[in-house]
């Protein structure tokens, strides 16, 4: 799939098809880009459940021509309860476990954040009902969806420790077996619950029925998060993280998201001067400069209120060139660091006017903590449980903190009037692959499409296991992975179109308004235009 889709009136890309056309519906109905990723990210929360949820967090970088881009953070912190001292006294000292009850205690942000997006939107002349945003999320999960390859993938392979987690045989077996890929599934408890949000406002998922019927399904379920925490949460807008390079101002996310990592990675690919994106040359710099971020990564960035130094400052000139002189252009520095976990999924919309709004939503592992409240059929995310129980720890577990976020969409405004959307799911995989999307667009002149698609390569975690080492899907060619192994990478190769590479997407708005899209061929999407 190399052919680069082209429109003018809208555009959507996501990696579920049926999210990409929910957006470019609303496009039609002349709605614009915010009011259209409310409808994907409820629709993709229903098509694509083992990657998100509306119990999850969410990231917005929202864009209108003339004005700076604003971003919305909608992660939720840590519950009041949730401390070391509530983890001693249920039997865990270590390490917060991954699912269940006591892996869901943080709150989820992810509706707090769509109230947010649509109170942006109403500031751009948005007025599309509710209602009518949420009509095939809650259409989808009445009627019922067809189970993908990877949910069925991923359903049998995580069984064994989800099985037994409240609520998510009933909501995630049919008929007690695992789900063969085309299976028809529903989610009634789900689509009610989304129905009441349409008919009640989304601030009835915090502070109405729907509150209240997921707090008591949460403690019944051994969560710490009480009705107190969802009633105190809202989503806040910040400003996006930027970073000039030579042709383009790139935006992310602020931390606790890893977005200072993907900035810096193409600051230091900037520096280091690499315009060549087609040879070893540009996966071994990249690979070095990925490190180079996510050892400051790893040092500074967590909640923001507890971080000892301005996250801008750590974009700063000097601290680029100090990065980019810690790259050896022929050898690989060792690489011993662990890797963070965490899927997601990425979706871009831009709309006639040239509003782009870049987008993430997660549950941190595949299907969150599991625990799916049987009133409301909403699945909890476990993205708190990356909290350390150590409290000299830099990212220990204090109630009410947030939490590290691999989660970071990105947006990049060329110096010639493009604007660009894009991003990727895939925990330590989205820097590396947004890194390698950006530099091959707008630096190597490859068609968008074919920048997506290109073999790409990942530094750290593939699904399912924690390891270091470089992967690269097999597409590269043997002259590549030669010299790769020459400078010292510890190559291992994977399968041509992996899910371990992530799924991308982009969307590129030109000056004249022609829009152009990209999906990734390695999950289920489509760029949907009009």
């Amino acid at each position: 799939m190399l052919n680069t889709p082209r429109a003018y009136g809208g555009m959507t890309t996501a990696p579920h098809h049926l999210a990409s056309r929910a957006g470019a519906r609303v496009l039609e109905q002349g709605g614009n880009a915010l009011e259209a990723m409310v409808a994907m990210a409820a629709t993709i929360a229903v098509v694509y459940p083992h990657m998100n949820a509306i119990g999850g967090d969410g990231f917005w970088i929202a864009h209108a021509p003339g004005s700076e881009p604003v971003g919305i953070q909608a992660c939720g912190p840590a519950a009041r309860m949730a401390a070391p001292e509530h983890y001693a006294e249920i039997g865990f000292t270590d390490a917060i476990p991954g699912r269940g009850g006591p892996a869901a205690l943080t709150v989820a942000g992810t509706v707090a954040g769509w109230q947010e997006a649509m109170a942006v939107a109403g500031e751009w002349g948005g007025r599309m009902p509710l209602a009518d945003l949420l009509a095939d999320a809650i259409h989808y999960a009445r009627d019922g969806t067809a189970v993908c390859a990877s949910q069925a993938r991923l359903t049998q392979d995580k069984l064994a420790e989800l099985a037994g987690v409240p609520g998510f045989a009933d909501a995630f077996l049919v008929d007690g077996a695992v789900p063969g890929e085309g299976t028809r599934q529903r989610f009634p408890a789900l689509a009610a619950t989304l129905q009441r949000l349409a008919e009640a406002g989304l601030d009835d998922f915090y502070r109405g029925d729907v509150a209240r019927a997921l707090a008591a399904d949460l403690e019944t379920a051994g969560s710490p998060v009480r009705l107190a925490d969802l009633e105190a949460y809202r989503a806040q807008r910040v400003a996006p993280l930027s970073l000039a390079i030579r042709g383009a101002r790139l935006f992310n996310m602020p931390p606790p998201t890893q977005g200072l990592a993907s900035l810096a990675i193409l600051g230091i690919l900037d520096r280091l001067e690499r315009r060549d994106t087609s040879g070893a040359g540009f996966v071994h710099d990249t690979v070095e400069a990925t490190k180079q971020a996510f050892l400051v990564r790893n040092a500074k960035v967590v909640d923001p209120a507890f971080m000892d130094v301005e996250p801008a400052s750590l974009l700063d000139d000097r601290e680029i060139a100090r990065m980019a002189a810690g790259v050896d252009r022929e050898t690989a520095a060792p690489w011993p660091q662990p890797a963070v976990p965490g899927d997601t999924i990425w979706m871009g919309a831009v709309d006639g006017e040239g509003r782009a709004v870049s987008f993430i939503q997660s549950i941190y592992w595949e299907f969150g903590s599991g625990v799916v409240s049987p009133a409301t059929g909403v699945l909890w995310q476990n993205r708190g449980m990356s909290f350390s129980l150590d409290p000299a720890h830099g990212n220990a577990l204090v109630p009410g903190r947030l939490p590290f976020h691999t989660l970071n969409p990105a947006l990049a405004l060329f110096d010639d009037g493009r604007a660009m959307t894009y991003g990727t799911m895939g925990g330590e995989g989205q820097p590396q692959t947004q890194a390698a999307i950006f530099a091959r667009y707008g630096w190597g002149g490859l068609g968008l499409q074919q920048a997506v698609t290109e073999p790409r390569w990942l530094l750290g975690r593939t699904w399912g296991a924690e390891s270091t080492n470089l992967k690269l899907e097999d597409r590269f060619s043997p002259d590549t992975v030669a010299v790769l192994r020459a400078a010292g990478h510890d190559v291992e190769l994977v399968e041509a179109f992996s899910d371990t590479m992530g799924h991308a997407g982009a969307i590129v708005r030109h000056p004249d308004g022609l829009l152009e899209g990209a999906t990734d061929p390695r999950a289920d999407g489509c760029v949907a235009a009009f």
